[in-house]
């Protein structure tokens, strides 16, 4: 045996004939000889870690060959793990000799036994069914085995989250060391994080950042994350984003998941979305902006692929709306600035998007809009002449505030020819950004005839469902599928907001959906109307009914 911090061969031998002696408890008195030497036991295990803190596992073993056999039966004896400094120097010895990157055989079998230790140290199994003599030790003590196992962990959790907020063991330890430990902990925690006990260590690790590279082991990250997803474990938002921000694959699971629960889901209506969103923690994590552009990146991808998906781009509607409701809760201090989020367009777009149509009078309403709808235009036509790759960013934006484009095809009802003008511009290019003027211009043209036609109909005494299907039928090009989009857009428009609409709504979209092809699109466009409608004044209760009723038929034709 060496000697090492005052550590000697008969000292070590004594302990570890100590510890073989108290594995058979079965009288008062051995118990008392537990309880009687637990002092000294204190002092000698702080040697002990003393001289383990500066090695690695194969070092330890050569130096201590036997340090696994003490340990381990110290770790099992419910008298010397129920004195708090005993329990809490045993378990920072385990960390010792936990190898985060094992590189033999032997640091390999160090780590499997280690984990059992721990487990059952951090867990409730045995504590029912201690012989009758440990049990009455516990009930001498005026606890329970539940409490008793309570304070054994508390008292295991909190040593270890006081030495990570310590920096770990001591001040003259060099960055390398302490990194290499904290390591090993967070691959130690790995088959125990699913004890709600052990979620201050799993925060205090998140919280820990060390010089370079990464600290924590990545089978410990995907292991949080992949918890956190499954609802095994409840952490708090600044630990989830911290997860997030320190490892990108667990993040981009998060979106991925969350995404296909509400592509693949089908949530009933946007309130439903609006929860699945919010309990995912990604609109609050997105208030960090590194985050945020990882969502961005997200949903670009998600539209270039589908080609614009009316699902996808609802869904990414209604995520931006949760991130506002996030950002503009968010009272700290060091609040990031609007354009940390959208650095590439304009602030005074940023501006009037950000407003919410439900937070503005009748009249500042369609001001705003027309507002709106000028400075995208200037916007485009400038960047089409010069900057033509950053088309993409201008409309990518008006996207994220889809609102503003329903606002806008429930307001082209009313308006007169003069004003039209630029809320059909504004549809026609939020429904097709990269046409051409020529184009655009024909799209809006057509627009514009179906708006008359539209508002004749709503002066006709007697419409019916074939009516307006015969009128859209002659007045839209089924050529141009941006054309066909806008007409759907101000068909649900027309059905939604006028009188004669409500009259034919369920009869015209039972056909219309079906036999067009159109129940997603449609679906998507009445969920969103219906909860930015909700919203708004007493005026629009018969409204928001119609469109349940219409997506319960939507539901069941489909």
């Amino acid at each position: 045996m060496a000697e090492d911090a005052g550590i000697t061969k008969s000292n070590f031998e004594f302990w570890l004939h100590k510890a073989l002696e108290w594995g058979q408890i079965t009288t008062p008195e051995s118990q008392q000889d537990v309880c009687l030497h637990l002092p000294e036991l204190q002092e000698f295990l702080v040697q002990i870690y003393g001289a383990l803190k500066h090695m690695n596992c194969t070092d330890a073993i050569q130096k201590f060959p036997l340090i696994g056999q003490l340990l381990g039966r110290l770790c099992w004896n419910p008298f010397v793990i129920g004195h708090d400094e005993c329990q809490k120097i045993l378990m920072r010895c385990l960390c010792c000799l936990y190898s985060g990157e094992p590189q033999n055989p032997v640091e390999l079998k160090a780590n499997s036994w280690i984990q059992i230790s721990l487990y059952h140290l951090l867990s409730l199994s045995g504590l029912g069914h201690h012989d009758s003599d440990i049990n009455n030790f516990i009930v001498t003590l005026g606890l329970t085995s539940a409490d008793y196992y309570m304070k054994l962990v508390e008292n295991v959790i909190s040593s270890l989250v006081t030495e990570i907020s310590r920096n770990w063991f001591n001040r003259f330890n060099s960055q390398q060391s302490i990194s290499l430990r904290v390591r090993s902990v967070s691959l130690l925690c790995v088959p125990l994080i699913t004890l709600p006990e052990i979620i201050p260590l799993l925060e205090a690790l998140l919280r820990y950042h060390g010089a370079g590279s990464e600290v924590l082991h990545c089978e410990f990250l995907e292991a949080v994350n992949e918890a956190i997803l499954r609802k095994k474990i409840s952490l708090s938002e600044s630990a989830v984003v911290q997860l997030w921000l320190r490892h990108l694959p667990s993040l981009e699971k998060a979106l991925l998941q969350n995404f296909e629960s509400l592509i693949f889901g089908q949530p009933s209506s946007v309130e439903e979305m609006i929860q699945l969103i919010k309990s995912s923690l990604l609109p609050q994590a997105a208030c960090h902006p590194a985050i945020f552009r990882t969502v961005e990146e997200f949903f670009k991808n998600a539209l270039l692929e589908t080609n614009g998906a009316p699902e996808i781009m609802t869904i990414m509607q209604v995520f931006t709306q949760c991130f506002l409701q996030a950002y503009q809760g968010n009272n700290k201090q060091h609040k990031f600035p609007l354009k940390a989020y959208f650095p590439h367009n304009p602030h005074s777009l940023l501006r009037a998007f950000f407003k919410q149509p439900s937070d503005l009078p009748a009249a500042g309403l369609y001001q705003h809009l027309i507002h709106i709808a000028e400075m995208l235009k200037a916007i485009v036509e400038t960047k089409c002449m010069r900057f033509c790759g950053n088309l993409f960013k201008t409309w990518f934006l008006f996207i994220h505030f889809g609102d503003w484009a329903d606002t806008a095809a429930e307001h082209l009802l009313e308006s007169n020819a003069e004003s039209s003008e630029a809320l059909l511009w504004l549809l026609a290019f939020y429904y097709d950004p990269n046409a051409e003027n020529r184009q655009r211009t024909q799209t809006m043209l057509e627009g514009r005839s179906l708006c008359e036609c539209l508002t004749t109909l709503s002066g006709t005494p007697a419409l019916s469902a074939r009516d307006l299907l015969d009128a859209v039928n002659s007045k839209i090009s089924r050529r141009q599928p941006a054309t066909q989009e806008l007409a759907v857009h101000l068909i649900i428009s027309f059905l939604l907001f006028t009188a004669k609409g409500h009259t034919i709504a369920r009869e015209f979209i039972a056909h219309f959906a079906v036999t067009d092809g159109e129940i997603l699109r449609v679906s998507s466009l009445l969920s969103r109307i219906a909860h930015r409608v909700s919203q708004l004044e007493v005026k629009y209760q018969r409204t928001v009914k119609l469109v349940n009723d219409l997506l319960q038929i939507l539901k069941f034709v489909g």
